[in-house]
């Protein structure tokens, strides 16, 4: 059964771009489209994504990947990016 994750879920509150709500979101790898880490409609969708992969339901995984998110270089731009960036991260992270 597919993880969900919701917005009440998240530690920080995150804007939404109601403008752009309807635009394709992250489905799954490869993804080139930007990513936009300060809209709601974006990191709901890559976090569902991040957290199944790890098949985790923990809400101290779902904190650091918020952490991680919040933290990430600038450089890393893209949908794929982000999710390959957070998911590598948080194995290490669980690792020790």
């Amino acid at each position: 059964m597919p993880i969900i994750v919701k917005a009440s879920d998240f530690k920080f509150k995150y804007p939404r771009d109601i403008a752009r709500r309807e635009e394709p979101k992250f489905a799954g790898l490869p993804d080139p489209a930007s990513f936009n880490r300060h809209d709601l409609y974006e990191i709901l969708p890559m976090m569902n994504a991040v957290m199944n992969e790890l098949e985790s339901e923990d809400g101290a995984v779902l904190n650091m990947l918020e952490d991680l998110l919040n933290d990430m270089p600038g450089f890393i731009s893209t949908r794929g990016e982000v999710y390959d960036y957070l998911l590598g991260s948080a194995r290490e992270c669980l690792r020790h």
